[in-house]
């Protein structure tokens, strides 16, 4: 784990690690983990579903992609270095490593491809510091993960129908519906 000085954001480190592949076999272990220790005996959450990674990419300075795990549809943002967004006040690693688990951190404003997003703060020890943005929360409805993808593609459809009636041009919205309308299963995990 690298920690750096100027915001204190804890990165995973990934200079220590041949590919990508490490990266997304890591955060698999640590949802099945979660998994295992808070939701496995949880009522609003779909049991069926394994972890799932699909539409990874990076972008400077992140690696992004999607996240399905029983309990939700996120994009994980995961940052390769510094990404020079401040901290709130009790989001240091130190204050983290013992703190209980939320799910879904403060939102933070995050600039990207020219674009104006935001996402939740959240802190790992093994992953360190990154963003999450929650896309379905509510999955019992959902008998196969390709029913959830497919779900969240008619939301990208809807809005790219929007955008272009309204004749804007967003290159992170661009982003989002190359990589992730298209996205094949890029690695998947049994949670048990």
């Amino acid at each position: 784990m690298k920690t750096t000085p100027a915001t204190q954001w804890q990165i995973f480190d990934s200079q220590h690690h041949d590919n990508d592949e490490t990266l997304i076999n890591t955060v698999i272990e640590v949802f099945s983990q979660l998994y295992k220790n808070y939701f496995a005996d949880e009522m609003l959450v779909n049991h069926k579903f394994s972890i799932e990674i699909r539409a990874f990419r990076h972008t400077d300075p992140w690696y992004i992609f999607l996240l399905l795990t029983p309990w939700m549809l996120a994009r994980l943002f995961i940052p390769d270095r510094n990404p020079a967004i401040p901290l709130p006040q009790g989001w240091q690693a130190t204050e983290r490593v013992n703190a209980p688990l939320m799910v879904i951190g403060p939102p933070i404003p995050l600039a990207i491809l020219g674009g104006l997003e935001q996402a939740h703060l959240n802190y790992h020890p093994t992953l360190g510091h990154y963003l999450l943005q929650p896309l379905v929360q509510s999955l019992e409805q959902f008998d196969t993960p390709d029913e959830v993808f497919n779900a969240w593609n008619e939301v990208i459809k809807t809005r790219n129908r929007i955008i272009e009636e309204k004749q804007r041009q967003c290159e992170w919205h661009q982003e989002v519906s190359r990589r992730e309308f298209f996205a094949a299963l890029r690695k998947r995990a049994s949670p048990q």
